[in-house]
């Protein structure tokens, strides 16, 4: 039963999200189509079968039973309907078909445009009534490297201390790992190693197990402080509490967090721990579970690490919500180029609807609402970018036949048109199959 409603919060999230996000986009075709004089005959929210809606004016608004997007249907377009019983009938005033290009350019880039728009209006109002999330990177200790991590195999050692990225100095921890950092070209980290400023690069066959081998985590960077210490097990015994930070192992210094899980794992007998609380030290001698190599204490938190919250005003807001909106349409950008060039695994970093509704459930369970508004707006621009691609059936598919009319002042025919819309549908439909069954290998193990 448990595994049901959980099954079903992940639906209920996720389809929360996307009905959002379908709606806004449709809402810009729409709004732009009226705007222009154009009849809409349906906005649906789903595709078809209808299993609900109301006629108002010329429009159906309705629901549709496959809620996997959306559509406007717009009198005199050749879209995914397929509709081809005005092709025979001059133009009407009020038909798609019959406005000028650069209306019909607006018109059919407006839901991209919204989608841009709501991420920006969601990482604004984000930042001005919740400040910016950062986690100060630790001014004296330096980075800690076991032989067996990616970290060590990229040429990094322990005690460099990261100060920056790509050739930029950074303050914060969040900046080291940003998707637009992550996905550029020649990824390279500068280090102070033994006094002297180094460069550190990570070659592009890195890039697939950057987030499958814990790369840049908070366990390399930060002390061993616990963030919860479930009850029953060795270290809850022992007398361990949430807060705890663990600062010696066997009489040997332990800085990291991964140094102290190193430590547990190997140990074959008791390991006496030397604790701080608050300011004061005490020693506990906990034996690991054999089965598991675990004492029983939770990883540091954002929280225990001493995140820290800057405030924006509302200007401020708007500065920062905009940065964050590049920063993301940067990183997806990168991110699709590096798939193309066979940098990253496509069936690795492609992921459809088990993957999308997997991630938005676990930034929803992590962080609430604000978790749930930051994968939306990540989403949102996902949306918007994937939208506006060159492939018939997309909405830059007809960009690419509007541009066209608009260079050479000649209208592609209406069978190039519906060709390249039955091409695009059926590509759209073997994408969808691809990343299902991808999802399904990933995450199922089928």
């Amino acid at each position: 039963m448990d595994w049901f409603l959980s099954l079903l919060n992940t639906l209920l999230i996720f389809g929360g999200a996307l009905m959002i996000l379908v709606f806004v986009h449709e809402l810009g075709h729409f709004l732009a189509a009226k705007f222009f004089g154009m009849r809409v005959e349906r906005f649906s929210i789903g595709f078809p079968p209808r299993i609900w809606g109301f006629q108002k004016g010329d429009t159906d608004y309705c629901i549709g039973a496959t809620p996997l997007g959306g559509y406007v249907k717009i009198s005199g377009m050749i879209d995914e309907s397929m509709d081809t019983e005005h092709l025979d009938k001059e133009p009407e005033e009020w038909e798609y078909r019959s406005k000028p290009v650069w209306q019909r350019i607006i018109t059919i880039t407006a839901g991209v445009i919204f989608n841009m728009i709501l991420a920006f209006v969601i990482y604004f109002g984000m930042t001005y009534t919740n400040g910016k999330s950062v986690l100060p990177i630790q001014e004296t200790a330096g980075i800690y490297v076991p032989e067996t991590s990616i970290l060590h195999e990229i040429g990094f050692e322990t005690g460099d201390k990261i100060v920056g990225v790509n050739g930029q100095q950074v303050t914060y921890f969040n900046e080291l790992v940003s998707a637009s950092e992550l996905t550029a070209d020649n990824l390279s980290y500068t280090v102070i190693r033994n006094g002297q400023e180094m460069n550190v690069p990570v070659a592009s066959n890195y890039l697939d197990s950057l987030q499958t081998r814990g790369f840049l985590d908070v366990a390399y960077m930060y002390p061993s402080k616990i963030s919860s210490v479930p009850a029953g097990r060795p270290a809850a015994e022992a007398g361990l509490q949430a807060g705890d930070q663990i600062v010696s192992a066997n009489g040997d210094s332990v800085l990291y967090w991964i140094q102290l899980v190193e430590i547990i794992q190997n140990a074959d007998s008791a390991i006496n721990f030397g604790v701080m609380r608050g300011d004061s030290l005490f020693y506990a001698s906990i034996t690991p579970d054999p089965e598991t190599k675990t004492i029983g204490i939770a990883s540091p938190s954002l929280q225990t690490l001493g995140i820290e919250t800057i405030d924006y005003g509302f200007f401020e807001s708007i500065g920062e919500g905009y940065n964050q909106t590049i920063e993301q349409t940067v990183g997806i950008l990168q991110g699709f180029a590096r798939m193309i060039t066979g940098d990253i695994s496509v069936t690795q970093n492609l992921g459809g609807p088990i993957a999308i509704a997997s991630i938005t459930r676990e930034a929803t369970d992590q962080a609430g609402w604000i978790g749930f508004w930051n994968i939306t707006a990540l989403l949102s621009i996902t949306l918007a970018i994937i939208n506006i691609l060159p492939i018939p059936a997309l909405d830059g598919g007809h960009l690419v036949f509007l541009l066209y009319e608009g260079i050479t002042r000649r209208e592609p025919s209406e069978k190039v048109r519906m060709v390249a819309q039955q091409i695009g549908f059926f590509l759209m439909i073997g994408l969808f199959i691809f990343v299902m069954f991808n999802d399904a290998f990933r995450y199922f193990g089928l």
